[in-house]
């Protein structure tokens, strides 16, 4: 089954969240069609998650759906920014979703 393209993917998403009650915004726009989706989580007291796409040899089954995996958690909010900054400098066509969440909420599909 063909993954759902990546500007789908995150309009959908930002809409879930909105429908939550969770506070989110896209930050970055990458590539329409297949721009990998990274995913930070502003904990709102200097500290922050961040998730990226999951390694594909770790999904057992291709099923379309997104999966992702956790990068950095707790992590002080400027160490998840020089990250963010070498995934940008790495691919270029990356989405960027920013969530403000003291619970750290973010609705995504984590592989184990």
């Amino acid at each position: 089954m063909p993954r759902l393209r990546a500007d789908f993917w995150v309009s959908a998403h930002l809409r879930r969240l909105g429908v939550e009650g969770i506070p989110a915004v896209q930050r970055r726009r990458g590539s329409p069609e297949a721009g990998a989706i990274f995913v930070k989580v502003d904990r709102l007291d200097g500290t922050a998650d961040l998730y990226g796409p999951a390694p594909q040899a770790l999904i057992a089954a291709d099923d379309g759906e997104r999966r992702f995996s956790v990068m950095l958690t707790g992590a002080d909010s400027p160490d998840v920014e020089a990250r963010i900054a070498k995934e940008v400098r790495f691919d270029e066509d990356l989405w960027i979703i920013e969530i403000d969440d003291r619970d750290g909420r973010h609705g995504l599909e984590l592989m184990a």
